[in-house]
């Protein structure tokens, strides 16, 4: 069944990449959306197997590197932890992949593009089901390839080329604090392997290192790496900058990497290195405020955007922002709680996007759109549980894992705690906000599209329509069902078992009532009053950017951190680049290397050739001349 699970998706791959010309487009859909949703059906029995006999297993394939002291496996590890992240991954992948038959019907190139979701999926659950920080960098480094070919799938265009690019090399960014950390694991312990880091990691509390010239504690200096590489696969604030540029690609890509795949990563990352974060509190400090940052950060600059994924792709954002300062306080369950119902709604939204996009003939701008909520009836509904669930409203799955996230970082009881449960409050207000004006400028209001008449509008495809149904259920129940489960109550006491460290039991008191229910009342509140924002009486809003421009631009621009990177790296490399290209190499290199000995050797020739007269003594001259030297020379030595 693990077999099946991991290679499925490959074996899909492969059979795109090389058969359509044999066996047809529609046929490689077909199959390739078999295959994956057969991986899924294995990933949900083999999760109630985990979940009700503490299922675990090490399947080693085969042995990859021997050498010395390094001893690595490629194996498939199932426990609790990698169980969740097989349903997740292949859950989405499946339902995305049959999206993609209606999305794609008029793309010339779509075996290629299931190839590459294909493997984008595999390399996935290559990165979940690693024993051994190794093979993890091999699925890490994979997830990275497959993104920039499905970011810049559609190469021909500028923008795509440029986003698929920026993405691969932000994420090199924090794939070298990854290599880094990984390489100073196996300096310090000698082995990749995570049963073997992990049992060291106690024995090794005191030791310090020499890095950079500064002395740093060797467990501190290894979270800090690891967390580097997180911070840029999950675009946390600073290294974020690719999240919303990666929209460029096709909206199943983005359904993709943002509910299932890439940026969960970063997410996984430290859950599964908690045997190593648990004991490095000062790191821990260091995610909680980043994590708090860039939640608040996302929601501020998606509450002005107008692009209707890249609002989607900063919820995104958001959202990793309160997954990350979960496993900050040390609620990595809690962290994979949202991650989990996160997938649902998220995917939900971005596919219900797609629709959208779809029905509007690829206009993206929610300005240009409004009023057609009846012409999209299946898609509004089911828009709006995906809002439901994204801004965690009452009973919906995001109100059990977002509520639940904000009320640990409460009962950490520390200021670290505090500040980012107070921001996760405002930060949850905003999301409603920023959620519901999407849902009002999408599909209420006045019809705004000059590109297209509302009689053209019509709802999407079945086939399209299928997935977003499926996971509209997931966005319902997800939270509700499984919430024992992932927060360790009643009889799933014992569910993570070694999976997740806690050196300490999470706190099993509630914060106090008023607490409890603030954020469920200002979520609640929202929606009124973005409908009065957003629809009723526009001028206050417009009054309120006309009066404050300068907080408007600055969230417009995303805080600068664009135009910041570009001043300080690239317009920096770019003129670095220049000097090396024309002092370095053309004036000196060339100058006095290839161009310079071919214009010496010319001037030599030319000045020979004079020599070329026709006279017999001139010819007998050079002769004794050079017979002279060569006797000067035999006599000497």
């Amino acid at each position: 069944m693990e077999y099946s699970i991991i290679f499925l998706p490959l074996i899909s791959s492969i059979i795109a990449a090389f058969s359509g010309k044999f066996i047809g487009e529609k046929i490689i859909l077909i199959i390739s959306s078999t295959l994956v949703s057969l991986s899924a059906i294995l990933s949900i029995l083999l999760f109630f197997d985990v979940l009700q006999n503490s299922y675990q297993n090490n399947l080693i394939i085969f042995s990859w590197i021997n050498s010395g002291l390094l001893s690595v496996n490629w194996s498939i590890k199932v426990d609790a932890l990698s169980s969740v992240m097989f349903v997740i991954v292949t859950f989405v992948s499946a339902l995305v992949h049959i999206y993609s038959i209606g999305y794609m019907s008029h793309d010339p190139n779509k075996p290629r593009f299931i190839a590459y979701l294909s493997l984008f999926t595999f390399a996935m659950l290559s990165l979940v089901s690693a024993d051994n920080f190794l093979q993890l960098f091999f699925g890490w480094e994979g997830v990275g390839l497959c993104s920039y070919l499905l970011i810049g799938f559609w190469f021909k265009k500028e923008s795509a080329n440029a986003a698929a690019i920026k993405a691969f090399l932000v994420n090199r960014v924090g794939d070298f604090g990854l290599a880094l950390g990984i390489f100073l694991i196996f300096y310090l312990f000698g082995s990749l392997n995570f049963i073997d880091v992990f049992q060291e990691i106690p024995n090794n509390l005191q030791n310090e290192i020499l890095f950079l010239g500064l002395k740093f504690n060797s467990i501190d200096l290894i979270c800090l790496l690891l967390f580097i590489g997180a911070m840029g696969k999950s675009a946390q604030i600073f290294l974020h900058t690719w999240l919303p540029d990666a929209m460029e690609g096709p909206t199943p890509v983005s359904a993709l990497i943002h509910a299932a795949t890439m940026v969960t990563a970063g997410v996984f990352l430290v859950v599964r290195c908690s045997p190593i974060f648990e004991y490095s509190q000062t790191i821990l400090n260091l995610i909680t405020i980043i994590g708090m940052l860039t939640a608040f950060f996302a929601a501020t600059v998606a509450i002005v955007q107008t692009d209707i994924k890249k609002i989607i792709a900063y919820s995104t954002c958001s959202q990793l922002g309160y997954m990350f300062f979960a496993t900050g306080v040390g609620a990595y369950n809690v962290a994979m709680f949202h991650l989990f119902t996160h997938a649902f709604f998220k995917a939900l939204l971005f596919l219900g996007a797609g629709c959208v996009i779809h029905s509007f003939k690829n206009e993206q701008d929610i300005n240009k759109m409004g009023g057609v909520w009846r012409k999209l009836p299946y898609t509004w509904v089911l828009m709006i549980i995906g809002t439901l669930a994204l801004t965690g409203f009452p009973l919906f799955s995001g109100f059990y894992s977002k509520d639940a996230i904000i009320e640990f970082a409460y009962l950490r009881g520390n200021s670290v705690g505090y500040y980012a449960a107070s921001i996760g409050v405002i930060t949850a207000l905003l999301t409603s906000i920023y959620s519901w004006r999407l849902i009002f400028k999408t599909f209420h209001g006045d019809f705004q599209s000059s590109n297209i008449k509302i009689e053209e509008i019509k709802e999407s495809p079945l086939v399209m329509i299928i997935p977003l149904i499926v996971l509209s259920i997931g966005s319902i129940f997800a939270g509700f069902v499984f919430k024992d489960l992932f927060l360790l109550k009643g009889d799933f006491f014992n569910f993570w078992n070694d999976s997740i460290k806690f050196l300490e039991p999470l706190s099993s008191t509630h914060p106090p009532l008023w607490f409890i229910i603030l954020t469920p009342v200002l979520v609640t509140l929202s929606i009124p009053l973005s409908y009065y924002l957003f629809l009723k009486d526009k001028k206050i809003l417009e009054s309120f950017v006309n009066t404050n421009r300068p907080l408007y631009q600055f969230l417009k621009k995303k805080w600068y951190f664009d135009e910041l990177y570009d001043y300080i790296f690239i317009k920096l490399f770019k003129n670095l680049g220049l000097f090396f290209w024309k002092i370095i190499d053309i004036k000196i290199i060339d100058k006095f290397g290839p161009d310079g000995l071919s214009s010496l050797i010319k001037y030599f020739s030319l000045k020979a050739s004079n020599f070329q007269s026709g006279h017999i003594y001139q010819y007998a001259f050079v002769m004794l001349l050079g017979f002279s030297v060569f006797l000067t020379y035999i006599i000497i030595n």
